[in-house]
This record gives C-alpha cells, structure tokens and sequence, in this order.
C-alpha cells in the first residue's frame, strides 16, 4: 500500500487528496533548496572533471586501480574530481582525487536501498532526486570520463552526449575510458545510429575513447589549449538554463 492509499484510508477521499496535493506543491520546494544549496556549495571548485563508473567494482579489479590513477592525476593537473561519492568506481574517483592536490567531491544519493558514501570526499553533497544530482554532475564540469559501468553509468553518458549534441550545454570532451569495454557500444553508434540515420555521422566527434591515464588528460588540455578551461559569457548563458 503507498502512502497516498494509507492516508485516503485514515480520512475522506475529498480531503486526502488535497493534502496530497498540498505536500506535491511543497515538495517544490525542497527540490529548489535541494539545487541552492547544492549550487552554492559546488560554485568554488572549478575546473572540475566529473569522473562515472560503476558501483558494483571490488578496489582489486584492474577498473578501480585504472580508475584511481586517473583521478589522481587529474587532481595533481589542478582539477576537481567529481563522482557519486559511492563504492566502486565512484570510490576509486575519489580516492585517487583526495590523496592529490584538488578538491575530491561526493554527490551521493538517496536510494531505497541505502548507498554509503565513500570517505575519500573533501565535499559531500547528499541528493534526494536523481534529476537535481545529475545537473550538479554537468554544471559543474570541464569534462566527463566515463569508465566501465552499467545502467546508471549508461545514463550518465547519453544524459551528457544528449545536452551537448542539443546544445544544452557547453561542448567539452566526453572521454570513454578502455576502448575493449566501449567497443560494441561505439561500433553500434557508428553502424547502426549513424547508418539509419538517427545521428550524424558528425555527432560521433562528440567521443573521445583512451586508454591510459596520461591519455584522458593529455586529451582535456589539448582540448583547452587554445581557450582557457572559463566559459565564456555565451556558456554561462547556456548552463544558467540547463
């Protein structure tokens, strides 16, 4: 039974659900407090690389390693790492970021099934909603690296390729990290989505695929190199209405 069956049990249909209505239209307003605070918080950490993967990899699988010497060189480069601040690969995120020179961040979420944030975070930020951590994790970014991950991580990815190929957000390089892991996946862009038209065959500049840590972060400066890691006013337009 939810909650709005076991209220219009306890009292009238007729006023069930105006209270029911009365707490949605207050909910708005924790979704708002949820993006102020969030908002205010993150304003200082820029540049910031926010780094996705999956949650479900043991700190001794190659991905976590690969992962923590990604982060940590990011870091000691001068960026902020940005993860979920959860296990696996979130972890090894911000691991590798608190042990460097930079600010390693957390935006950990609520779930049903309790996710425990990890303790290598100089800044957590708990979130209620999925939709309000996931414009933190854009807003906030110079770039996105995506390691090996599974739902969430897929989301993740198309979320960032879908604002910038819309324009929604500023372009920055959004790196696939293992190109064995990404192989199908890209290939299937690029002979299916492309081929039947459902993209185009530009929109496959929109990847970067690496392999090697030195590699994700050679690939964001040389993509800054020429004008600076601050938006410009334009950009700051865009993601002001992310």
């Amino acid at each position: 039974m939810t909650e709005k069956d076991k209220l219009a049990d306890s009292i009238s249909p007729e006023l069930a659900e105006k209270t029911w209505s009365a707490r949605e239209s207050w909910r708005v307003f924790a979704i708002m407090s949820e993006f102020v605070e969030a908002t205010e918080r993150l304003s200082a950490i820029r540049p910031a690389v926010s780094i996705f993967g999956s949650s479900r990899t043991p700190p001794d699988h190659p991905y976590y390693m690969l992962t923590g010497k990604i982060a940590r060189q990011l870091s000691d480069a001068g960026f902020s790492v940005i993860s979920g601040g959860g296990p696996g690969l979130m972890e090894a995120a911000n691991k590798g970021a608190y042990f460097g020179r930079s600010p390693s961040v957390g935006l950990n979420i609520q779930l049903p099934h309790e996710q425990a944030a990890n303790p290598y975070q100089d800044i957590s930020q708990t979130f209620r909603h999925f939709f309000a951590r996931k414009v933190m994790f854009v807003k906030f970014a110079t770039a996105w690296v995506v390691m090996p991950g599974g739902f969430g991580t897929l989301d993740e990815l198309m979320e960032a390729l879908t604002l910038v190929q819309t324009g929604k957000t500023r372009k920055m390089p959004i790196i696939l990290v293992h190109e064995p892991f990404w192989r199908g996946l890209v290939d299937w862009f690029r002979h299916t989505l492309v081929t039947e038209g459902m993209i185009d065959p530009e929109d496959m500049d929109l990847l970067q695929v690496h392999d090697e840590p030195g590699q994700v972060v050679e690939a964001i400066f040389g993509y800054y190199e020429k004008r600076g890691f601050e938006p410009s006013a334009a950009e700051r337009e865009v993601l002001l209405n992310l």
